[in-house]
């Protein structure tokens, strides 16, 4: 039985956001991205990680967080708490639907879109476990003590000062939590083999946290 893979638009703000939805036959559990400033649901990064994800199982939403309008402005890009809502707003859409209502919970952000990620985390109870790549998790610190999700940090080793900003964030969290450095990997992990073991620890954290 193949994966159903469906174009869905969530509204919020009066706007709508466009997305991907895909849904594993018999899913454990179903992991929400949020991507990086400048970036989009169409990001290759997220969109590989995504398609391992669901090669073990897990459903995945991938979806713009912007407009293309506000899009171009970089304050907007760089507003967290409007990311914030964007994924709860996305989130609460999951929520209602039949297929997905039921579903185990955990969110994927990167750079900026983590912080967006790990302060969604903090607002409900039921997102079970967070992963973040090369994550500015230093723009979620006041909220990092009340995210109770099993959270995993994966940085580049070669990111010299976001790995800096992550080892000071994770002391700050108090659930179930790991740090995982790629070796010799920058911000990108375009180096080869690199944004493949993102998505084995990515897949691995959230089979067992969501399974």
């Amino acid at each position: 039985m193949a994966s159903t893979d469906t174009l869905v638009s969530i509204p919020v703000d009066g706007v709508e956001l466009e997305g991907e939805l895909v849904i594993p036959p018999e899913a454990r559990g179903i992991v929400v991205f949020a991507h990086g400033s400048g970036s989009s649901r169409k990001s290759p990064r997220n969109t590989f990680v995504a398609e391992v994800l669901a090669r073990h199982g897990l459903g995945t939403l991938l979806f713009d967080l912007l407009t293309e309008a506000e899009d171009q402005t970089r304050e907007t890009r760089f507003d967290i708490d409007l990311l914030t809502e964007r994924l709860l707003a996305a989130t609460e859409w999951l929520r209602e639907r039949p297929d997905t209502e039921t579903l185990s919970l955990g969110y994927f952000g990167a750079s900026t879109g983590a912080a967006a990620a790990l302060r969604a985390a903090a607002r409900r109870d039921d997102v079970a476990a967070v992963v973040s790549r090369g994550g500015r998790v230093d723009l979620a610190s006041e909220q990092l003590p009340a995210v109770a999700a099993a959270t995993l940090f994966v940085v580049g080793g070669a990111d010299t000062q976001v790995l800096a900003l992550n080892r000071e964030a994770y002391a700050a969290l108090s659930g179930p939590k790991d740090l995982q450095v790629v070796a010799g990997a920058g911000h990108l992990f375009d180096g080869p083999g690199e944004l493949e073991a993102v998505a084995d620890l990515a897949a691995s954290w959230f089979e067992r946290q969501l399974g």
